[in-house]
């Protein structure tokens, strides 16, 4: 039989994938896998398995949401070894799987998961480290990593676009200069910063699926700017709203690549995931860097 290595987060979401999990090792078995299980047991520990074990098997499939999704990406990209990797969303707002139109359901994904086609999508490199969809900073970050987890469970996607608004009050903001490969520079004051290759951003924001393209080398960037009265902030969220991304309050850019300064102080998200700021950083698009399983046969 083919070998499948199987990542899984027990506690994503509401823990209703770990219930199903002889369901789905059967689903697996059918399609003719022999089934290597791996539970996380902490942050980083799904990087380091898939590093170690992805050139044993022909398919790696993880279940969980965006971070345990990032980890198992970069696990292949360390490993060197091009194996195409499956993906069943149980996480509570599963931004990438979104994009991607994943199958929502447990079962249905776990069969896509084995009987798809693997298909190359696009991969961030932030730094020495990589996300699949977005590197963000500023108001709406802090919700992917400080929301405990229970209230994740409990309020799923909820529980980002409470967090999200209490981060506006807050309205802090940061001064942020982006160097352009093509030598466009922007600097600013910024309350929120994404470079991102998804349509939907921490399960808060979404971009128009006409502007953004999975497999295309290039990044989205949204930059809004620090609202200078009450005025300006009621903009902003109507701008959003609207999606009106080339407005007075909102920049919108593609690229392949970028170099970031900012306050090294200054925290990020990858995938959700928190990521220590620096004073420079580059971020570059590896276009077709890994091989997604979507879409049934």
């Amino acid at each position: 039989m083919k070998k499948l290595l199987f990542i899984m987060n027990p506690y994503a979401g509401m823990r209703k994938a770990a219930r199903q999990l002889a369901d789905i090792i059967e689903i697996f078995n059918r399609a003719g896998y022999a089934v290597d299980i791996h539970m996380t047991a902490g942050p980083g520990d799904g990087q380091e398995v898939v590093r170690r074990r992805a050139h044993q098997v022909e398919r790696v499939v993880c279940c969980g949401g965006d971070g345990t999704f990032n980890e198992t990406v970069s696990g292949v990209l360390l490993s060197g070894v091009d194996v195409p990797i499956g993906y069943i969303p149980a996480g509570s707002t599963n931004d990438f799987a979104a994009s991607l139109h994943l199958p929502t359901d447990i079962l249905k994904a776990a069969r896509c998961a084995v009987e798809g086609v693997p298909q190359r999508y696009d991969v961030g490199r932030f730094g020495n480290r990589y996300f699949s969809y977005v590197a963000s900073f500023g108001i709406f970050t802090r919700a992917s990593y400080a929301t405990p987890q229970n209230v994740k469970n409990a309020l799923g996607h909820t529980a980002y676009i409470l967090s999200g608004l209490q981060e506006l009050g807050q309205l802090k903001s940061h001064r942020v200069r982006l160097e352009l490969e093509d030598g466009r520079v922007v600097e600013d004051e910024y309350l929120f910063g994404a470079i991102s290759n998804s349509t939907s951003v921490g399960g808060i924001l979404t971009l128009d699926p006409k502007q953004v393209d999975m497999q295309d080398g290039k990044f989205e960037i949204l930059l809004l700017r620090a609202p200078k009265d009450l005025g300006e902030v009621a903009e902003c969220l109507v701008a959003l709203q609207k999606q009106e991304y080339n407005c007075r309050m909102i920049t919108f850019l593609n690229t392949s690549r970028v170099t970031v300064y900012a306050n090294p102080a200054m925290d990020w998200t990858l995938d959700g995931e928190r990521a220590s700021g620096a004073e420079e950083i580059f971020v570059k698009n590896l276009q077709h860097a890994i091989q997604i399983v979507k879409g049934e046969s």
